[in-house]
């Protein structure tokens, strides 16, 4: 299986859209087939906002059929389609938007055997584009030349089949739009939601930093600080000095990682962190790397070198790596206290309900991400206020 992280670097280049984030691998491997499972996944839309009424919204529902590993959409009538070149219209894309219901609430469904995203756009439409080769371009709202920049929306990521769905609401990309997720199942399970006022001091707390304001667009969006460093709007060296006392600290002493029920002991040497267990060794990250959980810290799907990565990349994005030696650490408290502060992800977290939230993409390690999962009948999900 692909995992989200493939997904980071992609700009308004064709990407295949891939599944959840982090360790989703793991959940659906440890799920066994559900006997009987229904063949689509009812979806209800709520718009809270008090900014804007039901006729100036749109979703789209787009992603990869896991039957066939065909770029999709789901139509207006429920129905999984292939998207195709064929779709873009005279001035070169395509208008996969679905409208709101006229007052209420708004119903879709998802298709067994889908994994993509609901994307939500106020007062415009979203402009996807499909390239040759039926792959389909998805909207990079941190770059400025992208023809859905000043477009307010953001997105929940899914994945649904054989009758269980998993979902998350995400901010590795951006923040915008304030968005919770409630599924009706087994287990009934919500996340998302945020403190009262909650958007407003998110836009807030990133404004005040000096090393994280230049990622505020106006009231729009925030760009994640990773795409923000690749449009110059983020320091390209920001957690270098971490990444150094991390590599000192351990070149003295071991670093012990718990990961996929297993414990791996590593330590510094030279430039490479050496893990025992048949563990990949690790180059010293940039602080791209660290952003992106990629690069030095890329985890392979192996169940090996890819848990233990999953870990460090949480450990240096939450810097909690020179306050223990034992990882992961599971205490929230202690999260962003080191220096420097990931300001960005900090605010994500201190203004949601649950203290959960997607800000990079491994923040599922520990269960801090805003993730759910069941055998559901129904998927909620509400804008919620402005």
């Amino acid at each position: 299986m692909l995992t989200r992280r493939s997904v980071l670097a992609a700009t308004s280049a064709a990407v295949t859209l891939p599944l959840l984030g982090g360790n989703l691998w793991q959940a659906q491997a440890a799920r066994p087939p559900r006997l009987g499972a229904q063949a689509t996944i009812q979806l209800r839309f709520v718009n809270q906002t008090g900014a804007y009424d039901n006729s100036s919204i749109h979703f789209y529902i787009v992603g990869t059929n896991l039957a066939t590993g065909e770029q999709s959409r789901v139509t207006p009538e429920g129905q999984l389609v292939p998207v195709s070149t064929a779709d873009n219209g005279s001035d070169g894309y395509a208008d996969y938007s679905i409208p709101f219901a006229g007052s209420g609430e708004t119903l879709s469904q998802i298709p067994a055997d889908m994994s993509g995203r609901i994307y939500f756009s106020l007062g415009d439409k979203l402009r996807f584009k499909v390239n040759e080769g039926n792959a389909l371009a998805y909207p990079a709202a941190w770059v400025e030349s992208d023809p859905s920049y000043g477009v307010l929306h953001d997105c929940v990521e899914f994945t649904y089949k054989s009758g269980r769905i998993y979902c998350n609401t995400t901010m590795v990309d951006m923040f915008s739009v304030p968005l919770s997720i409630a599924l009706t199942g087994e287990e009934s399970p919500t996340t998302g939601t945020l403190v009262e006022g909650g958007r407003a001091k998110i836009f807030d707390a990133i404004s005040a930093s000096p090393d994280f304001s230049s990622l505020v667009v106006d009231d729009r969006r925030i760009i994640a600080p990773g795409h923000g460093l690749e449009m110059g709007r983020f320091s390209e060296s920001f957690f270098d000095s971490y990444v150094d006392q991390v590599w000192s600290k351990y070149a003295g002493e071991d670093m012990v990682v718990k990961a996929n029920n297993t414990t791996f002991t590593g330590r510094v040497s030279g430039d490479q962190f050496v893990f025992d267990g048949g563990v990949q060794a690790f180059s010293r990250p940039t602080t791209r790397d660290v952003l992106f959980c990629d690069g030095a810290l890329a985890a392979p799907n192996d169940g090996i070198t890819g848990p233990v990565a999953a870990v460090l990349g949480a450990g240096f994005n939450r810097t909690t790596l020179l306050a223990s030696a034992n990882q992961p650490t599971d205490d929230p408290g202690g999260f962003y206290q080191g220096d420097p502060v990931h300001a960005y992800c900090k605010a994500m977290h201190d203004n949601t309900v649950d203290g959960k939230a997607y800000g990079f993409a491994f923040d599922d390690v520990g269960g801090f991400a805003s993730y759910v999962e069941d055998n559901a009948s129904e998927m909620a999900v509400t804008l919620t206020p402005f």
